[in-house]
């Protein structure tokens, strides 16, 4: 993992070097998700969260018949037809 140095300041404001704006999409801005990870500050881009948040998703319901966000709409709609 490349170290790149940046600096906060006193107003609470961080830059990140263009090559990490664009490599991660933020060239013209945009959000990031600050996390503590106890011994670290882990930025994410709003992509990246729901990627994991996808995959861990996925994992969770792997196996599991009608689990899945697509089961439950498919089921909300035979309810609204049914009723």
């Amino acid at each position: 993992m490349k170290a790149v140095r940046a600096k906060v300041t006193t107003g609470g404001r961080l830059s990140l070097p263009v090559d990490l704006r664009k490599k991660y999409g933020l060239v013209r801005g945009g959000e990031v998700m600050i996390e503590d990870a106890g011994d670290a500050i882990v930025l994410r881009t709003l992509d990246q969260v729901v990627t994991q948040a996808r995959e861990i998703s996925r994992r969770l319901v792997a196996g599991h018949s009608g689990a899945s966000v697509d089961d439950f709409l498919i089921e909300r709609a035979r309810e609204s037809d049914a009723g």
